[in-house]
C-alpha cells in the first residue's frame, strides 16, 4: 500500500459518513495522521474506529463539533491546535441541506452557517498551521449546482427572510464555496498555501437523511439513492486534491472527476468575491 501521505496531517469535516468518511478512510490508507470531524461523538467515534480497523492506521482521531455553532467552530480550531502544531491538509467537507429556513443561534441561515461560515472561520483559524507546514492545501467541496445560480444577493444568503427554497439555498451556499475558494488563494499567494474546491459527483450518501429534507424531496433523494454510485466514487477528487503531485501549487480552481473545470462567470467574479469575504468577516467578528 502506498504511504504517500505519510507524516502529513490531514483534517477532514463531516467525516462520520459518506464522503467525509471514505476520505478520511483513504487518506488513512496512504499513511495521514487523520482529525477527523464530525457533529455526533458517537457516530465520529465509530467511524475512527472502523477506520482505524480497516487501514491499520491508529493515527486517526476523533474530534467533535457542531458546524452551524461558529463557537464550536472556533472551539474546534483550538482542539486542533491544541493536539498538532501543523495541519498539510484541510478539507472543508461537511455540508447540508434543508428544504425549510432554520435559524442558528448566532442568528444566520442554517445552510449558510454550515456550508460556508464554518467552512470560512475554521480556515481562517487554521491559517497559521497550515501556512507552517507549506506547502499545504485547503480543499473545499462545493457542488455543481452552484452553476444554477445567475445572480447572489448577499443579504438573502444569509437570512432567507423572503422566502426558502432548498434548491436556491443550496446552490448559493454552493457559489459561495467557489467564490470563497477564490478569494482565498488570491490571499494566500506567496504562502506555499494553495486551496481548491470541487464536485463530488451526485453519490449516495447520508445527505439528507437526518430530518433536515421533507415531503417531496425526501422521497426523492431517497429514490435518486438506489441508482447513485457510493461515497468511495465521491470522495476521489477530494484525495487527489489532497495527495497528488499533479497540483502542487495549483491554487484558485474548479475540479471535477480530478480534472480541473471551467468555472461559471459569477464564481469568476473577484470582486462579488471579496464582498463576501468581507460580510463572513463582519458575521464572524468578535
Amino acid at each position: 500500500m502506498s504511504r504517500a501521505m505519510q507524516g502529513k496531517v490531514v483534517v477532514v469535516t463531516g467525516a462520520n459518513s459518506g464522503i467525509g468518511r471514505a476520505t478520511a478512510q483513504a487518506l488513512a490508507g496512504l499513511g495521514a495522521t487523520v482529525l477527523a470531524c464530525g457533529r455526533s461523538a458517537e457516530k465520529i467515534e465509530a467511524a475512527v474506529a472502523e477506520v482505524r480497523a480497516s487501514t491499520g492506521n491508529a493515527e486517526v482521531h476523533a474530534l467533535v463539533a457542531d458546524l452551524s455553532v461558529m463557537a464550536q467552530v472556533r472551539d474546534l480550531a483550538q482542539a486542533i491546535r491544541q493536539r498538532t502544531d501543523r495541519v498539510d491538509v484541510l478539507i472543508n467537507n461537511a455540508g447540508i441541506g434543508s428544504d425549510r429556513r432554520v435559524m442558528t443561534e448566532d442568528g444566520v441561515e442554517l445552510t449558510f452557517a454550515v456550508n460556508h461560515l464554518a467552512p470560512f472561520v475554521l480556515t481562517t483559524e487554521l491559517l497559521p498551521l497550515l501556512e507552517a507546514s507549506a506547502p499545504a492545501r485547503v480543499v473545499t467541496v462545493s457542488s455543481a449546482m452552484y452553476t444554477s445560480v445567475k445572480a447572489l444577493d448577499l443579504e438573502a444568503l444569509v437570512y432567507r427572510r423572503d422566502g426558502y427554497a432548498f434548491q436556491a439555498s443550496y446552490g448559493e451556499t454552493k457559489l459561495a464555496n467557489v467564490l470563497f475558494t477564490r478569494a482565498l488563494a488570491r490571499r494566500l499567494e506567496g504562502t506555499g498555501v494553495t486551496a481548491n474546491c470541487l464536485h463530488p459527483g451526485v453519490i449516495d450518501t447520508a445527505f439528507g437523511d437526518d430530518g433536515d429534507l421533507h415531503g417531496f424531496n425526501a422521497l426523492m433523494f431517497r429514490v435518486m439513492k438506489w441508482f447513485l454510485p457510493g461515497p468511495a466514487k465521491g470522495a476521489e477528487t477530494s484525495v487527489y486534491l489532497a495527495s497528488s503531485p499533479e497540483v502542487e501549487g495549483v491554487s484558485g480552481r474548479y475540479f471535477e472527476k480530478c480534472r480541473e473545470k471551467d468555472m461559471s462567470p459569477l464564481a469568476q467574479d473577484d470582486a462579488l468575491a471579496d464582498r463576501l469575504w468581507e460580510r463572513s468577516e463582519g458575521l464572524v467578528a468578535g
